[in-house]
């Protein structure tokens, strides 16, 4: 009675078991991975440049691209743009564009830009960039966030906090 009752239980967590498997790989092709809904919401982001002009991550496809979310209130958003100014300069001319978003008013960053003479281009997009940076991995919803774009827009690494410029170098080199 006891070998019946444990063949039962048995045959219970295998059935149970089958079950689970079956509806992990039935329902895996239904449900997008995270990583591509993260890419789908960045890529096909439009947001207004510092002086208006509508612009999409979407014309940067074919270059490494390094999404920067910052506001002019982040000090350590303002400690980290020289060296992604610095990367632009020795790396645009090989395939790589770094863009900002900013978490701020419009009048606000345009005014930094032109303070430190950013070169690259920054997009406005308030305080609900924040909920974007949150669909692609800030789950704390704090600045500075970078995301990292492969060639083809896939999300290659995301970074909370300051991006030390020797792990930048290092992604960056690898993916160019």
């Amino acid at each position: 009675m006891a070998s019946t009752l444990i063949r039962r239980i048995g045959i219970a967590g295998l059935a149970i078991v089958a079950l689970g498997a079956g509806l992990y790989f039935g329902m895996r092709d239904q449900v997008p991975a995270p990583e591509l809904v993260a890419a789908a919401a960045i890529n096909g982001l439009a947001l207004p440049d510092a002086d208006g002009k509508e612009r999409r991550i979407d014309e940067w496809r074919g270059k490494v691209v390094v999404i920067n979310f910052w506001a002019t209130w982040c000090a350590p958003c303002r400690e980290e743009m020289p060296e992604f100014m610095k990367a632009q300069r020795e790396f645009g001319s090989k395939g790589l564009q770094f863009v900002g978003i900013a978490v701020d008013q419009p009048d606000k960053a345009k005014q930094y830009v032109a303070e430190i003479e950013l070169n690259y281009p920054t997009l406005v997009g308030g305080f609900g960039a924040m909920e974007l940076s949150k669909t692609l991995g800030n789950t704390l919803m704090a600045l500075p966030f970078t995301v990292v774009l492969d060639r083809k827009g896939a999300v290659a690494h995301t970074q909370l906090g300051v991006f030390k410029p020797d792990k930048l170098d290092a992604i960056v080199k690898q993916l160019l």
